[in-house]
């Protein structure tokens, strides 16, 4: 990346990092709503927008934290400890926001294409995953410009049947687990692979 000036989005994705200790300070509703109408704004497969966001706050957020917590002891060593780690993340965060894919578009996509539903699940499933990272890109992108700090908690897929059922969904595709909320430290991410290391041109 040269010195020239960067825009407003161009500075948000350059200070965008993981952020797992919050401040002990409440994020207002209209914020939150502020940050959930961007997500929403993500593309979506055939603009299906195949997910849900549900909101957690309070005693269901505390008790999401326990659930995680607990669940450390049914794995190894190194699992067990990020999802220790992820626990505390979640108790310490004033607002938790959790992304479902909702199998819309696996229930109506081979209507939509003409594909026999055996060829066309494993299709559908990974463009519901995409649509609904795109999503959850855009809400850590907004919660960054709004001067919150926020993280993609991955390792609970490895619990998301516990994490579906505790949250009265479905069993099914589950997306993503975000803290979110104003940082307690402000500490830079982790230094990025240079562009060159990653790129391949083919002419």
């Amino acid at each position: 990346m040269d010195n020239s000036p960067m825009n407003p989005t161009l500075q948000t994705i350059y200070s965008r990092h993981s952020v797992r200790q919050f401040e002990d300070t409440p994020v207002d509703e209209e914020t939150i709503k502020t940050i959930l109408d961007a997500a929403n704004q993500a593309p979506s497969a055939h603009n299906q927008q195949s997910w849900q966001f549900i909101v957690l706050q309070g005693e269901k957020k505390q008790e999401l934290s326990q659930l995680v917590s607990r669940s450390g002891a049914n794995f190894p060593k190194p699992s067990a400890a990020i999802l220790r780690m992820a626990a505390r993340s979640l108790a310490n965060a004033p607002v938790v926001i959790a992304v479902k894919n909702t199998g819309s578009l696996i229930s109506h996509g081979s209507e939509l294409f003409q594909i026999e539903k055996e060829r066309s699940w494993d299709f559908f499933r990974t463009m519901e995953i995409q649509s609904s990272a795109a999503a959850v890109e855009n809400l850590m992108l907004a919660a960054t410009s709004l001067g919150l700090g926020s993280v993609w908690l991955g390792i609970l897929y490895l619990i998301k049947a516990e994490v579906l059922d505790f949250l009265g969904e479905e069993q099914g595709e589950f997306m993503a687990v975000i803290p979110v909320g104003y940082p307690k430290k402000e500490v830079g991410g982790p230094k990025k692979k240079s562009l060159e290391y990653v790129l391949k041109e083919l002419k």
